[in-house]
């Protein structure tokens, strides 16, 4: 298979075998003027070129090299930005290696909304935020953009600040590393130690066990097996939505050769890998585990490798889309009178709050869930009634075992006091 290069991308064979990819600004534009840098973009040629040779972070830097000639020749340049602003410097984040690799594609059109906000602000002065330098963003400066932000135009909305000063404060930390003389020495980062307004944070929806199978076999009624499987997959095995559909969950995976007993499951966001047992061998028989779960998956067809695809045409199957699997689910939620909160994401964390209810361990939890940390992990598991109720009766329980304990130790001291005190006292000799 022959791959294409973008402009200026050169091969590289390594001592270790594999391919790395470098862009290189030619030596003629080099000995005219041209500062861009030369920059080496890895051995991934879908981060270095992207997946058609017309994308990646070699698009971006021909972006900058086409915006360098476009100036040298005297030419307007539609779009631009200039050097060292805020607006550079968001363009400058979202072409690195911590944006690029941490931010997933499903986060990444609130993240340019975020961005936009921030620089389309308009000051007093009547200038943009995003115009202005990077060093004449001050901590105070980073104080009043939050107060504007907060301040919708329906309402005070102290989310959207918190996501803006959090997103503000990484871009500021990953574009300071690669041009520190662009900043502030003395403040680097004028959106460390922003104080946010207060809120009371909402909990995300969480849907039962019998709201998912509802859903599922009505999806499978309707000719939409696809959306049944996934949310049963969020569900039981807490796969996240944007992994199932993008196809991180294959035939291969499920009762595979290796493990005809087991299921894996990926999760491509800690790059953590989980195998689910199915089944277990008792004397009393075979135990499955997830029986209704593989009885909607023996209803999915096979189009391809990986187990949620959608038929395009004869012969020919594609994933999903986020926004395209989210309508679907949308259709059939109303159609079967299920609540508004029933999501994808809303059936995992419903799987995280049944971890709970069976009153598992934090390991026992974690190591179904793949979370790493345990902070992580008890943000899923939501305060329901029937927590709330076993927690209840193990207090109870605990109150009536103290009450009896209790009373055990008062009974054998007054025996032994009572005894005590039905003895002649002992005389005291004194002294002559």
């Amino acid at each position: 298979m022959t791959l294409r290069l973008s402009r200026y991308v050169r091969p590289r064979l390594l001592a270790s075998g594999q391919i790395a990819f470098y862009w290189i600004v030619p030596t003629y534009f080099r000995r005219l003027g041209c500062g861009i840098p030369n920059e080496p973009l890895g051995n991934d040629y879908a981060l270095a070129c992207g997946n058609d040779g017309n994308s990646g972070r070699a698009a971006a830097l021909n972006a900058l090299f086409d915006e360098w000639v476009a100036k040298r020749d005297g030419e307007p340049v539609a779009g631009s930005v200039r050097h060292g602003t805020v607006d550079w410097l968001f363009r400058e984040y979202k072409q690195s290696k911590a944006y690029l690799k941490k931010v997933a594609p499903r986060s990444r059109p609130d993240y340019e909304r975020t961005m936009l906000l921030v620089s389309d602000i308009v000051t007093k002065k009547g200038d943009r935020i995003g115009d202005r330098k990077v060093q004449a963003i001050t901590p105070v400066s980073a104080d009043k953009i939050y107060e504007l932000i907060i301040q919708g135009p329906h309402g005070e909305r102290p989310r959207q600040g918190e996501k803006a000063i959090a997103l503000c404060r990484r871009a500021w930390r990953v574009v300071h590393r690669l041009f520190p003389d662009q900043f502030n020495r003395d403040v680097p980062n004028p959106w460390d130690g922003v104080t946010k307004q207060p809120r009371t944070k909402k909990t995300k929806a969480a849907v039962t066990r019998d709201l998912v199978y509802r859903f599922a076999w009505g999806c499978i009624e309707s000719g939409q097996p696809g959306a049944a499987a996934a949310a049963v997959i969020c569900f039981e095995w807490l796969q996240r939505p944007e992994n199932v559909l993008a196809g991180y969950l294959r035939w291969p995976d499920y009762r595979g050769e290796q493990a005809p007993t087991m299921i894996r499951i990926e999760h491509h966001k800690t790059g953590a890998v989980v195998w689910h047992p199915l089944e277990e061998s008792t004397d009393s028989g075979v135990v499955k585990f997830y029986e209704d779960a593989e009885a909607v998956l023996a209803c999915l067809p096979r189009r391809g490798i990986p187990m949620i695809l959608r038929q395009v045409r004869e012969g020919i199957a594609k994933p999903y889309s986020f926004s395209g699997m989210q309508k679907i689910v949308h259709t059939m939620r109303d159609k079967l009178g299920l609540p508004s909160t029933f999501t994808l994401d809303a059936c995992r964390h419903g799987g995280m709050t049944e971890l709970e209810e069976a009153e598992l361990t934090d390991g026992q939890g974690r190591a179904l869930s793949a979370h790493k940390t345990q902070q992580a992990y008890e943000g899923y598991a939501k305060r329901t009634i029937e927590r709330a109720l076993s927690a209840t009766r193990k207090r109870h329980a605990h109150r009536l075992a103290n009450a009896a304990g209790t009373e055990f130790r008062n009974e054998a001291r007054n025996q032994f006091r009572n005894e005590d005190s039905g003895r002649a006292a002992t005389p005291i000799k004194t002294m002559k």
